[in-house]
């Protein structure tokens, strides 16, 4: 299946001075088969070295000297290594700190060889690290569930994976397209972008393989929490998980996860599960200016899970006949969609952060789903299920902010728009309005808008 992440690592392997690239995502996002199945395509081998579960090759690492280590891990594993055109694959790296410590020998002593690390869990080992950290001689690779554009290429082909790359505002996709490529929204709803659970929808279609994929992913993300603190800490993290995967898109309250824990101890769990990259934090943000996070509040926030797919098996929704159904979260998955993409859409360099916008004032509630920056403009972000919704927050958002621009995701139409402010018939603002499925060519899409104002 193929990973928009392969660009990325072509284009590091091609560079004159390539460091030692850390891939860093959630367990089960498909690292390892990606840096694999990349390696075999563009290296004449790939010596590949899990450090969870061959142990005794830990003590290599010990010594600051990479050629050796590179002639002894030759001997040892039975293949030749030769800068250039070996790839040196480091896998679950957070298990041998050692290992990370001597990237930046690799860097500096070897900076032929092609070096990349990959590790479930890292941010724990980043953080907990007792070693020189490497800075400025490594770089990162974040890696997401599969984005709606890999879910189509890997389940109804190129062709239409294709398609959805190039339509625009000027020619949309007709009725036909439209309804093909919401259908697929859908079907992404419940299938999610696990590459297991993608993978077995691709290739036999079996919605109860997918759900018993689903479960065992759930199960597996829940067996790491043994890992921190006491058992009551354990608990807690389930908790956290369960709720948050429950109630996608609503502000956290911590007396809603537990009233038996401290908030303090509830904060932590949260701060757990975002390190392990199975929940992702959306602060509010004041956005009154660039950057958004300049402003944040980190008191206040939301959250989004892991993958959609897996949100579902965590709420029990069968699988099968599921996408004839409406359920009751449809607004809900609607903004963990949206958000999803946005987070798989930014640059595989950055370690992105969302952001949204509230005001809590009696008889003056707001709040605007998502509030994103792009091309130096500040743009208010409405996500609806359906064709319609109120744009109340939006209006009041653009009028206190004096913003002129705005985005909505729907299922209807593409539609860029000048639209006069409720109440104010001198201001106009600039909305534009895509379907749910554009959400990953939103870059392209804005600046067509742009030069069509």
């Amino acid at each position: 299946m193929k990973r928009k992440a392969e660009l990325f690592l072509s284009e590091w392997r091609d560079q004159a001075v390539h460091k030692p690239l850390v891939l860093r995502g959630a367990r089960q996002v498909g690292k390892t088969y990606l840096v694999e199945n990349w390696g075999l395509q563009h290296f004449k081998s790939v010596l590949k070295v899990d450090l969870e579960r061959e142990r005794d090759l830990h003590s290599l690492f010990s010594q600051a000297e990479p050629k050796r280590l590179l002639e002894e891990l030759a001997l040892l594993k039975g293949q030749a290594v030769t800068p250039g055109t070996t790839l040196l694959f480091l896998d679950e790296i957070q298990a041998c700190p050692a290992a990370l410590a001597m990237l930046r020998y690799f860097y500096e002593l070897l900076p032929e060889l092609h070096v990349i690390a990959a590790g479930s869990l890292l941010d724990f080992a980043l953080r907990e690290f007792k070693y020189s950290m490497p800075v400025g001689r490594i770089e990162f690779l974040h890696l997401h569930p599969m984005s709606f554009e890999e879910f189509i290429a890997a389940t109804e082909g190129d062709a239409l994976a294709g398609y959805l790359t190039q339509w625009t505002l000027s020619q949309p996709p007709s009725q036909a397209m439209a309804k093909r490529l919401l259908d697929s929204v859908r079907r992404y709803f419940f299938v999610g972008g696990m590459p297991e659970a993608v993978r077995a929808y691709a290739e036999r279609k079996d919605l109860l393989e997918v759900q018993r994929i689903q479960t065992a992913l759930v199960e597996t993300v829940q067996a790491d929490f043994a890992k921190y603190g006491t058992r009551r800490l354990h608990e807690l993290m389930r908790r956290t998980y369960r709720h948050i995967a429950e109630n996608v898109g609503r502000k956290i309250k911590f007396v809603n996860i537990s009233r038996e824990d401290r908030p303090a101890d509830v904060r932590r769990a949260i701060e757990l599960l975002a390190m392990s990259r199975v929940v992702h934090p959306v602060l509010h943000t004041a956005a009154n200016g660039l950057p958004l996070g300049a402003e944040r509040d980190e008191r206040h926030f939301k959250a989004l899970f892991l993958d959609i797919g897996l949100v579902n098996r965590m709420c029990g929704l069968p699988l099968v006949g599921a996408e004839q159904l409406i359920t009751v979260n449809e607004g809900s998955l609607a903004e963990q969609f949206v958000g999803q993409q946005l987070l798989a859409s930014a640059p595989a360099f950055e370690d992105p952060q969302l952001y949204y916008w509230v005001r809590e004032a009696r008889n003056a509630n707001a709040e605007l789903d998502f509030v994103i920056n792009r091309q130096q403009d500040i743009l208010p972000v409405e996500v609806k299920a359906g064709k319609t919704g109120t744009l109340r927050s939006m209006f009041l958002f653009l009028r206190e902010k004096n913003r002129k621009h705005a985005l909505r995701f729907h299922t209807g139409c593409p539609v860029l728009e000048q639209v006069k402010l409720p109440g104010d018939a001198s201001t106009t603002v600039q909305l534009l309005s895509l379907p749910l499925y554009a959400v990953g060519q939103l870059d392209r899409l804005l600046a067509i808008s742009e030069e069509n104002p």
